[in-house]
């Protein structure tokens, strides 16, 4: 995804005749809306998840979810996708090794698909917190933050056009955004950008991951398993998520409004002082 071009319609949008009220008077106008499909995830047949997702760029939000959720361990795992529309919605067929069937029989799951929700569906608590790889330490000085923020609208096409999608960007040690991925969840974005970065062979030690959304336990999750040092997300994170960035090396801020931020870990990484 590269900055938003007003003469082209992203993926995923599509437009309704509403009627709105404004100034005290009813108005019909046509009006854009993000697309939520529900799309199945089958390792070799095996039906392993269905997520409300954007239906767009599958193939980075496939390959993403099968690295963030452990069962890929490299991109290499994933031999091909093939992507076919049903009645129902869309199954997204991955030929994957066996490695990586074994994985998935080990701790398989049914998500039930809620994009507020990333544990629906976890058959034990034991599944709730992964051995995770210990995050590489990244500097930054306090505005590169702010650079990104500022930079992110232009980019975020789908939001604009309708005010329903949530943002990841992988951006630069100054703060230039290399990539994007929108979608309807938090989580997916994610997944997508995560498959894309996967894709173009991006070294997760030579940048750090902005999100639009609140910093969840599972965003922490995701961002470690794909080899991010560094998070920062627009809104706040919960305790869990703090906790396991601290766990896991990770670089956590939140509130990242223009050149404010929140250092919730490590906060010398962000060129601040430490308490």
């Amino acid at each position: 995804m590269k900055p938003f071009d007003e003469a082209v319609v992203p993926p995923g949008v599509l437009t309704q005749d509403v009627t709105a009220w404004r100034s005290g008077r009813a108005m019909q106008h046509p009006d854009w809306l993000a697309e939520e499909v529900p799309v199945a995830l089958v390792f070799n047949g095996i039906s392993h998840a269905v997520m409300l997702v954007s239906p767009d760029q599958l193939e980075d939000f496939a390959l993403g979810f099968g690295l963030t959720e452990g069962l890929l361990t490299d991109a290499r795992e994933l031999y091909g996708i093939d992507i076919q529309q049903t009645a129902q919605g869309l199954e997204v067929q991955l030929e994957v090794a066996s490695a990586c069937e074994w994985r998935l029989k080990e701790f398989r799951r049914n998500l039930a698909g809620r994009t507020g929700c990333g544990l629906c569906g976890t058959e034990s608590l034991g599944q709730v917190h992964r051995n995770l790889p210990t995050a590489p330490v990244l500097r930054l000085t306090p505005n590169v933050l702010g650079r990104a923020q500022r930079a992110l609208r232009e980019w975020q096409a789908v939001q604009q056009l309708t005010g329903a999608a949530h943002a990841a960007a992988w951006c630069d040690m100054e703060g230039r955004i290399v990539l994007l991925r929108e979608d309807i969840g938090r989580h997916n974005a994610l997944d997508k950008l995560v498959g894309a970065m996967a894709k173009a062979g991006t070294n997760p030690t030579q940048g750090w991951v902005l999100a639009t959304s609140r910093a969840s336990f599972e965003m922490v999750q995701k961002a470690a398993m794909a080899g991010a040092g560094l998070l920062a997300a627009v809104s706040a994170p919960t305790t869990l998520a703090v906790d396991v960035a601290r766990r896991c090396n990770l670089a956590l801020a939140g509130f990242v409004r223009g050149d404010d931020f929140v250092a919730y870990t490590y906060p010398e990484r962000f060129g601040l002082m430490a308490p």
